[in-house]
Formats: structure tokens, C-alpha cells, sequence
């Protein structure tokens, strides 16, 4: 046996003493064998000299105290199946369990050990098993406990206690949950409260024998105290709902609740009043509805009211034209012939009646046969009385005379008529008092335009004068030349062709603009501005825009129509009004500024926007998308939190449309409560505009109230509509009942989702009706919620008089003649020419510290696409261009300064302005 042998010798002696501790016979046994082993080593090794043995032998490193990998874990006692409990730990010479602080006998312990491969120490595990009878016997069903103890060299290490309980769950519930009937929408409380168990009963809902699970069906919330909410009742939550209980011993189940989802009933719309029945006199004509809008559902009540409606009717009844006696025969005249005549008015056809039938004229032979003339004068649906031959008679050589002078005199008559066309026509185009009527102001895009002399228009006169300062030159001259070269052939096409067609769109389209929603002017080289007054919309001509020499009447006008706004696909929204700038085909020489309001929250990041351009045809066209500009797109759109400004150089009809990027993007809604301004009548209408926030939407309803008769009962309110499907509710609330009585038999209307997002209407509402008990009621008073499901919401305060007030609606927002519209020359800009002038020249040289044009754009945030304005011949000049439209018409000069002096540009001389102005 070598050292070796002898390390380890010693090493299981030590660990031996450890074990035997209590023995001291077996211990000093030990100690003499292991006496014996050394002295026989030394026998063995007799060959070795003293000198050889080294003076200490190396000793092993001291063991750590006892860790656990594994602590006894609550058990639970099922049926009379014992439970066992286990541990394990390392280093552990000796391993035990004891329960309620008494050690367990060593025979009911299984103990098995292992060395770790990695570490070398020594593993031990341990488990018992515990009865129902020791648990109920000793120690009573809750304190039964046990702990691990764990022995090394080092000392002793204990595990957590451990206990163990006898399990079981008891049959009944405490509290089941009940049926119920509720209303469709309404909120449903199930309760339940589990039977009594150890351990404590995990519950879960079955809905038809199905198990709920809130995370597919967020309509379904389970209660950390076990209840079942359904947080609106549909029709597919009618359903029998068992609460069920388990633990590691049972599984109960709870009687079963029947939920019945009803549904009232609601009237349909009314059908168009019927054709009156009777034809002649009185009758009544009717109209219908049906209650199915819902239909009653489920034990649901039927709708309240009358499905049909009568209402007396006269209709004007027919006569028919009958004949007067025929005259006296006339006395024979020199063609031998006398003449009767009768007339149709005996009586005359009225109301729809038949015409006489038959002859107005009659002639006869008044010589008895000795002259042959006899014709009949009549209707062009009777055939000429023919002879006894069967040929019908000849006309008279003074017959055939009279037809041939009338030709000529008729003929004569066209010939003067011409001559003195030409005559006027050449006098007019000498005087050069001609326009080309636009045509596009409503259709949009570049359309093709008539010549035509001046005429009388009751609406805005939108046409373009080009004069020349020099000379009068005419129209020929002015679209020849020069000018058609530096149109498109499309533009110059159109001048030319199809102009009977355009006459006729010209005069129906010029009957359609408002005047309320329209500004026009004549501009030349100096610029100007054209505001359509509280709409948010203006045109900016900047000088120089219009070519020296020329003048343009221009306009800007916005569309109210919703037929003339662009389809939208479902995922995309109209953001803004359509607005048309001309005339179309106009040369510019810079870029104009259009201003149009949208209504798109936080366009920066959760929007993708388009800009869209009508066509001739009436088609649009994507112009370009916001943010990705290039070389090759024609204009360039500055977003601002509530206006764009549209930098083009071609004037058409414009319309944002925008697609959100995500869920958190919402557009403006403005809300308006419209009532009557007096009622005469017991019923009491409020109307509810849900409208884009934009101030021409907004002008647009108050115009409409007013020719209705209608006044604002609360100020207009802002709501943000999330892109979320969610639809827009709308409900009315503390109505006094003793007072009036609500006509809404549902709780709420809604305004589905797509119909408010797509934008496509303009003037969406909704009408809720009030009815007033008694005449002699003067005072109306309730609140409005207007909320998107799960979203936003707004709250209105109504109160109002039923009698006519002085100031009923806020005309401000109608009266464009109470506002500037049209802006000419250098008034109509805040940086004077002479400045603006040394500004360009200073920044558009590039600079090397950068302080250029460049740095102006990025102090005024108009950085987003630089190239724009580099293609420009003046970068600095549109720049200023784009920062007077963003400012109209209260723009800060000494902001403006104050940034130039950031630049460090005191070579500007920019000051000088806040002394001037």
C-alpha cells in the first residue's frame, strides 16, 4: 500500500470517526488498524532509507459546511397515499430528516450517496414518507411539519420546514353564479366563490362546455376573486356558463347559469311617401317602416309606434280638350273658296288631358264645281284631302310664287344675318375684349378652354386676361409665338380643340362655384395673395412669379361637393379639402405657395400623405408622397401641425389624401351641436356635425344652419379619431324627464368606423329628437358624449330657450365680404422688396462657414428637402416665399431677424426692418 493508500486510509478514517462518534470502542478499533496499515507500509517499504521520507506529509484542504441542491417542498396527503418528502446536499457525511423538532428513526430514511465528478465531494440524498395517520394522529391536520438536517466535517446545515397537510376540497360551492336576461352592449357579473379545499381550488369558466380564455377573447375578464365579466353582451355570449373548481384531489362543478343576450327592437327609416292613390280628388298616400332595425331578439321588446303612416293627398284630375262649334262658313274669296274654324277649348286640356283630335281649318268650293280649288288646312298628322282621282290637288301659279319670295326673302335674312356676324366679330377681336373661360376650377387639372367674347356671370368671374404693356395684341398673336412654346402640346391642344364641348362645360360649371368659397384677382409681376376667408385655403403669388409684362386673373377656390373629392381605397383617409388655383396652363417663372387645412394629428411620424392632382377627365393622380421628393417631382409640400403649403409652378385642382403609418395616428374631428332657433312644434331636433378639422368644413355647416334656421348650442369641440375601427358612439344623457321625453329608443347612435375615417362625406351627423310634454315648456337642457369606442370622447353642455334670440350664430366664419380676399402688390407681403432684394443676394452665394441659405432653411425648419430649393434660380427667395405663407398674415420680423443673427449674417442689414415696419 502506498502513500496514496495511505492518504486515503486517513481520509476514510476521518470521515468514518465522524459517523461513529457516539461509539468510542469502535473508534479506538479504528485507530489501531490504521496503525497496523502504517506499520505495514513501512514493512513493505523497507527499502526505502530514512533520508528518502520527506519530514510532512500534505494535508487535505478543509471541507465547507453543507448546501442544499435540493430542500424538502410542501406535500400534500390524497386519499390516504402517503406523501414523500426529499432533500439532498453536499458535502454531507450524514444526511436526516426530523419532523416537528423529532429526529426520524434512521430505518424509515432512504439515504443514498455519490461523489460529484466535478467537485469530488460527496452527495447525499434523503426522503421519507409521511402517513395521514401521523398527521392527524400527532400533530392535527395544520402543524405537521418536517426539516432536513445535513452533517460534514464543518458542522451542520438545516433545510426550510416543510409542511404537510392532508388534502381534500369540499363538494358545495359558497356561492354559484346565477342566470341572467341583459340588453345587448350591457355589462354581465357572474360570481363565484370556490368550495373550501386544500390547497386552495384553482377555478376556470366553461361557456358551453368550452373553456374562456381572456387572452383570444378580450370581451371576457376573470376577477382575481374568480367572478366572470362579459364587458359588452353580444348576441354569440347567449350560453350556459359553468364555474369549475380543482385542486390535486377533486374537481367540482357549479350548477350552470343561463345568459340570454336580448335585443328591443328598433324602427327602420321610413320609406318615400307613396304615389297618392286616387288618381282624381282626395285620396292618401303612405309611407312604412319595419322593426328591424334591430329586430327584436331573444324576449326583446317590439318597437313603440305605428309602422304606417297616412297622409290625405288631392290630385288635379285630368280634362280633356274637346272642340267649339265650327264658325260661320266665311264669305268666297277670289279663289273660290270659303273658309270655317273651330277652336280646342271647349274645354282646354288641362292637367295631363288629351289634345282635340281632328281639324282647325275647313275650306269648301263655294262656286259649285266651277273652280276645282279645294284643300284642307290641318294638323301635320293628317294627310292633304286629295281628289276624286285619288292625286292631291296641285297649288296655284300664285301659290308657287308666294313660297318662291319667301325663300329669298329668308335667304336674303341669312346673308345680312352673316355679314353682320363678321362685321361684329372682326370689331370685338380688333378691341381685344376676349377671355378664356377656365374650366378646371371645379374639375381639376389641365383642361381645354374656349375663346369667347366677355359675357355677364352672376358667380365669381374665373377667367384669365393676359395683357401686353406695350401694345393690344390679339388673341392669335398671344397664344402663338413665344408663349404656345412654352406650354405643353397637351395645354396648347386644348386651346385649340373641342371648344363647342368646353363652351358647354364652361357655363355648367361657372353656375356651380360659391361665391363664399372663392377669391380671385388680377396680379402682375409685383405678386400678391388671395385668401378665401376663414377657410384656411390662400393662394401666394410671389413678385415675380407672374412673367414682366403680363397680367393674370387668378384664382383659388374650394370644392364642396363630396362628388367631386377623390376615391379613397379603405386604408387610406382624405386629410384635407379639394382646392383648385388657375388658370390652368399659366406660365410662371417661380414657384406659387398654395395653403390648404388639413386635419391630420401628429403628421411627422404616424402618417404617410400623398399629394393628389385632378385631371381633365376627372381622374386623379399621386403627385408625389411627403418626404419622398426628387429631381423629378414637380412641387413640394411643407407639412405644418395644421396647414401644408404646396410649392408648384402648375396650377390645378389639389387634395391631400393619407394612410396611417400605425394605430397611434388619428385625425381631427370638430365637433358642432346645432338646435333650432325657435320651435314651434313639441319636437326638438339636435344635430350632431362630425366634421374634419378644418376651418372651410367648419364655415361650411354654419352657412348651411343658417339658411336652416338653426343656431350653436355649445362651442365646438376638438376629438381625436384614432385609426383604430372602432366607431364613433354618440348618446345623450340627463334629459329631464318630467320635462321631455327622448325619441332615441336605443341608448346611443353610432357612426361606423369607415365612414368617419374614409373623409369621403363632408357634413356627417347625426339628429337625436326631443319631444316636450306641454307647449308652454321654454327651456331645454342635457348633456351630449361623443366618444370613439375605446377611445377618445368629448362632453357637451347643452342649455337653451325654444324663443328666438338676437345672436343666435356666430357670423364671423360667413360673411366673406367682412374679410380681405384679395392682396396686390408689395402691401401684400411682410419683407419689404429692397430687403428681401439684399437677402438674396447675400445667402445665395454659397459660403464657406455655411451660414448660406442653407443654414436659413434649417433655422426655420425647412430643411426636410434641400434639393427643391437648390434647383431654384433664387434658393433664398423661395425660402422667404414659403415663410411668408407659413406666417400669413401676422408673421414675426424680429424672429426672422433674431435667426439671421444666429447666422452671424450682419451683413444683411436685416434690422433695418423692425425700424421700417
Amino acid at each position: 500500500m502506498g502513500k496514496s493508500g495511505l492518504r486515503s486510509g486517513i481520509a476514510l478514517g476521518g470521515r468514518s470517526g465522524v459517523r461513529m462518534c457516539a461509539t468510542p470502542g469502535l473508534l479506538l478499533l479504528l485507530l489501531v488498524l490504521t496503525h497496523s496499515g502504517v506499520a505495514q507500509v513501512r514493512d513493505d517499504d523497507d527499502f526505502l532509507s530514512l533520508s528518502e521520507l520527506p519530514e510532512t506529509f500534505p494535508s487535505d484542504p478543509p471541507e465547507p459546511l453543507p448546501h442544499f441542491l435540493f430542500e424538502p417542498e410542501e406535500g400534500y396527503i390524497v386519499k390516504n397515499r402517503p406523501t414523500t418528502l426529499y432533500c439532498k446536499a453536499t458535502p454531507a457525511t450524514q444526511i436526516y430528516f426530523k419532523c416537528n423538532s423529532e429526529w426520524v428513526h434512521q430505518k424509515d430514511h432512504t439515504v443514498e450517496e455519490r461523489v460529484d465528478e466535478n467537485s469530488g465531494l460527496v452527495v447525499r440524498e434523503a426522503s421519507i414518507e409521511i402517513s395521514r395517520q401521523q398527521v392527524e394522529e400527532l400533530f392535527g391536520p395544520e402543524d405537521y411539519w418536517c426539516q432536513c438536517v445535513a452533517w460534514s466535517s464543518a458542522g451542520t446545515t438545516k433545510s426550510r420546514k416543510a409542511h404537510v397537510r392532508v388534502a381534500y376540497l369540499k363538494k358545495m360551492f359558497e356561492q354559484e353564479p346565477l342566470g341572467k336576461e341583459v340588453s345587448l352592449e350591457q355589462e354581465v357579473l357572474l360570481q363565484c366563490r370556490p368550495p373550501e379545499g386544500i390547497p386552495a381550488a384553482e377555478v376556470e369558466w366553461l361557456k358551453n362546455e368550452e373553456i374562456i380564455d381572456p387572452a383570444e377573447d378580450r370581451n371576457f375578464y376573470i376577477t382575481v376573486d374568480h367572478n366572470l365579466i362579459i364587458k359588452q353582451a353580444r348576441l354569440s355570449d347567449t350560453a350556459n356558463y359553468t364555474c369549475v373548481a380543482k385542486n390535486i384531489v377533486a374537481k367540482r362543478r357549479s350548477t350552470t347559469a343561463t345568459v340570454i343576450v336580448y335585443v328591443n327592437g328598433g324602427w327602420s327609416t321610413w320609406t318615400e311617401w307613396s304615389v297618392c292613390n286616387s288618381r282624381c280628388g282626395r285620396g292618401f298616400q303612405k309611407r312604412t317602416r319595419s322593426c328591424t332595425n334591430p329586430a327584436p331578439l331573444n324576449g326583446g321588446l317590439p318597437c313603440d309606434g305605428q309602422a304606417i303612416q297616412k297622409l290625405s293627398c288631392t290630385t288635379l284630375c285630368t280634362v280633356d280638350g274637346d272642340w267649339t262649334e265650327w264658325t260661320k262658313w266665311s264669305a268666297c274669296g277670289t279663289e273660290c273658296t270659303q273658309w270655317r274654324r273651330r277652336e280646342c277649348n271647349n274645354p282646354v286640356p288641362q292637367n295631363g288631358g288629351k289634345d282635340c283630335e281632328g281639324l282647325v281649318l275647313q275650306s269648301q268650293n263655294c262656286t259649285d264645281g266651277l273652280c276645282m280649288q279645294s284643300s284642307l288646312f290641318q294638323k301635320s298628322t293628317e294627310p292633304k284631302e286629295k281628289s276624286d282621282l285619288g292625286f292631291t290637288s296641285a297649288p296655284s301659279t300664285d301659290d308657287v310664287a308666294l313660297y318662291v319670295g319667301i325663300v329669298i326673302a329668308v335667304i336674303m335674312c341669312l346673308v345680312i344675318s352673316v355679314i353682320v356676324a363678321l362685321f361684329v366679330y372682326r370689331k370685338t377681336h380688333r378691341d381685344f375684349d376676349s377671355d378664356i373661360i377656365d374650366t378646371s376650377a371645379l374639375n381639376g387639372g389641365f383642361q381645354s378652354v374656349n375663346i369667347k367674347s366677355a359675357r355677364s356671370d352672376p358667380l365669381p368671374n374665373l377667367k384669365i386676361k393676359v395683357y401686353n404693356s406695350s401694345s393690344l395684341v390679339t388673341p392669335q398673336d398671344e397664344l402663338g409665338g413665344d408663349f404656345t412654346s412654352k406650354l405643353s402640346p397637351k395645354i396648347t391642344q386644348s386651346l385649340l380643340d373641342n371648344s363647342d364641348t368646353m363652351n358647354l362645360r364652361n357655363q355648367t360649371l361657372a353656375r356651380t362655384r360659391d361665391p363664399s368659397c372663392t377669391a380671385h384677382g388680377s396680379f402682375n409681376n409685383q405678386g400678391g395673395h388671395l385668401i378665401v376667408p376663414n377657410s384656411g385655403v390662400s393662394l401666394l403669388v410671389p413678385a415675380g412669379a407672374v412673367p414682366p409684362g403680363r397680367v393674370y386673373e387668378m384664382y383659388v377656390t374650394v370644392h364642396r361637393k363630396d362628388s367631386l373629392r377623390p376615391l379613397v381605397e379603405d386604408i387610406q383617409t382624405v386629410l384635407s379639402p379639394v382646392v383648385s388655383c388657375g388658370p390652368p396652363g399659366a406660365l410662371l417663372t417661380r414657384p406659387v405657395i398654395l395653403t390648404i387645412h388639413h386635419c391630420a394629428d401628429n403628421v411627422q411620424e404616424d402618417w404617410l400623405i400623398q399629394l393628389k392632382n385632378q385631371l381633365a377627365l376627372g381622374e386623379w393622380e399621386d403627385v408625389v408622397v411627403v418626404g419622398e421628393e426628387n429631381f423629378t417631382t414637380p412641387c413640394y409640400v411643407q407639412m405644418d401641425s395644421e396647414a401644408c403649403h404646396i410649392l408648384t409652378e402648375t396650377l390645378g385642382t389639389y387634395c391631400l389624401v393619407g394612410q396611417s403609418v400605425g394605430k397611434a395616428a388619428a385625425k381631427r374631428l370638430k365637433l358642432a351641436v346645432f338646435g333650432p332657433v325657435s320651435c314651434t312644434t313639441l319636437d326638438y331636433h339636435i344635430r350632431v356635425y362630425c366634421l374634419d378639422d378644418t376651418q372651410d368644413a367648419l364655415k361650411e355647416v354654419l352657412q348651411m344652419e343658417t339658411q336652416m334656421g338653426g343656431k350653436l348650442l355649445d362651442e365646438p369641440k376638438t376629438l381625436n379619431f384614432k385609426d383604430s375601427t372602432h366607431n364613433l358612439r354618440l348618446s345623450i344623457h340627463d334629459v329631464p324627464h318630467t320635462l321631455w321625453k327622448s325619441k332615441l329608443i336605443a341608448k346611443y347612435q353610432e357612426i361606423p368606423f369607415y365612414q368617419v375615417w374614409s373623409g369621403s362625406q363632408r357634413s356627417l351627423h347625426c339628429t337625436f329628437t326631443l319631444e316636450r310634454l306641454s307647449a308652454a315648456i321654454t327651456e331645454v337642457s342635457c348633456k351630449l358624449c361623443v366618444r370613439q369606442v375605446e377611445g377618445e370622447g368629448q362632453i357637451f353642455q347643452l342649455s337653451s330657450t325654444l324663443e328666438e334670440e338676437l345672436q343666435c350664430i356666430d357670423t364671423s366664419l360667413m360673411d366673406p365680404a367682412s374679410n380681405i380676399t384679395t392682396l396686390v402688390g408689395p402691401n401684400a407681403f411682410r419683407i419689404p422688396l429692397s430687403i428681401r432684394q439684399k437677402l438674396c443676394g447675400s445667402l445665395d452665394a454659397p459660403q464657406t462657414r455655411g451660414n448660406d441659405w442653407r443654414m436659413l432653411a434649417h433655422k426655420l425648419n425647412l430643411d426636410r428637402y434641400l434639393n427643391y430649393f437648390a434647383t431654384k434660380s433664387s434658393p433664398t427667395g423661395v425660402i422667404l416665399d414659403l415663410w411668408e405663407a407659413q406666417h400669413f398674415p401676422d408673421g414675426d420680423l424680429n424672429e426672422l431677424a433674431a435667426v439671421l443673427e444666429e447666422m452671424g449674417r450682419h451683413d444683411s442689414n436685416f434690422s433695418t426692418i423692425t425700424t421700417e415696419h
